[in-house]
């Protein structure tokens, strides 16, 4: 008998799926297999949602989504193309205009975190600053805080290697408006003096160093928006640690959780 779907919290919603659906390719039966029908795109990312709100493993996906298999095909496929990053663009530049601001933004903050990993990961190292072996989390948010380039490296990657690679990553499509981008201290130092300077020249770019005021918790001017990204991202329990094999899974997860939070404020 075919098992009847129930509807799970992380499902999308009527008015979600309109939005998300148009962004998605067609669905197509697999090639060489004329008698398999297409798949239900809209329960593929239901699935994919549901293992990322509740931390699930692949094969602990309900049996009233897609095989898992099939599921876990489609989310590598995206990830490949790079359709992840676009739909995130997309609804990023929706949300921005909704909200009165150009689509692209002339100002961001960047940060990094490091999280624990499993044993399946590779390119896993120690932050030798919080003690942690696992990954490194790099992120540039615009200021409304939401994602625009994150990368995931090895947790003993620096901060200053992280920051090169998400600038680097966000010009190399040619968005050219972003003119300041809000940081810590432990982005200041002679080794990236001179590539500071270079960024000045070539895209008129100025890192602005945020330090932090006093003793105990404050809220830190500018640099909060990146935190609380952070605590949107987390709030998916498959984020909690980094259970992927690759840093690029790793990175279309977090993608992936941004879109889910901007759907959201699209109600039912």
């Amino acid at each position: 008998m075919p098992v009847q779907k129930r509807y799970y919290q992380s499902d999308l919603t009527n008015r979600q799926w309109k939005i998300l659906k148009p962004l998605l390719p067609k669905a197509k039966s697999c090639p060489g297999k004329p008698g398999r029908p297409s798949s239900d795109l809209r329960m593929i990312i239901n699935a994919i949602l549901y293992l990322l709100k509740t931390g699930c493993q692949w094969r602990m996906i309900p049996n009233d989504y897609p095989p898992w298999s099939t599921v876990h095909g489609y989310f590598r496929r995206w990830r490949k193309s790079g359709l992840w990053r676009k739909i995130l663009d997309h609804l990023r530049k929706k949300e921005r205009k909704r909200q009165g601001h150009k689509p692209d933004p002339s100002a961001g903050c960047i940060d990094s975190q490091s999280v624990k990993t499993t044993t399946q990961g590779q390119e896993v190292g120690i932050d030798g600053g919080k003690w942690v072996k696992g990954r490194k989390r790099h992120i540039l948010v615009d200021t409304l805080g939401i994602l625009l380039i994150v990368v995931v490296t090895s947790a003993n990657t620096s901060d200053h290697t992280g920051l090169k690679a998400l600038v680097s990553q966000y010009f190399k499509n040619g968005v050219n408006r972003l003119r300041k981008i809000w940081v810590d201290g432990g982005y200041s130092g002679t080794p990236l003096f001179e590539w500071v300077l270079n960024l000045k020249k070539t895209y008129q770019l100025l890192l602005d160093v945020v330090e932090k005021e006093g003793k105990g918790f404050h809220v830190i001017k500018h640099r909060w928006v990146v935190e609380r990204t952070f605590s949107w991202l987390i709030n998916f329990r498959r984020n909690s640690k980094d259970y992927e094999k690759l840093t690029q899974g790793s990175e279309a997860m977090l993608q992936i959780a941004m879109i889910h939070t901007l759907l959201k404020r699209y109600g039912s």
